[in-house]
């Protein structure tokens, strides 16, 4: 729909200028419109990454793959955030 859209576009806007939260939000917004375009989960997925936030992004494309399981962006991203986790797991003092 026009709003879906709307929020969509405002959301790639901000990925463009690097506001990865706000762009995250505009997003999150979609999906409370539609749940199952995948675009826009990889898309957060990228700002979530962008924000070190790997968890977040690893459930958004976990998400996405159990819907499109052949979705390139998604295996990729998911591969970027166990990265980061993997990471921060060893950059941790302890473990």
């Amino acid at each position: 729909t026009e709003k879906f859209k709307r929020l969509k576009n405002e959301g790639n806007d901000f990925v463009k200028m690097g506001e990865y939260e706000e762009a995250a939000n505009k997003y999150s917004e979609c999906m409370k419109l539609n749940t199952e375009e995948c675009t826009v989960y990889t898309n957060r997925a990228l700002c979530y990454l962008k924000l070190y936030k790997y968890e977040e992004a690893k459930r958004d494309c976990d998400h996405v793959l159990q819907i499109e399981d052949s979705n390139i962006k998604a295996f990729y991203r998911r591969a970027l955030a166990y990265k980061g986790l993997q990471v921060r797991k060893k950059n941790m003092p302890g473990i």
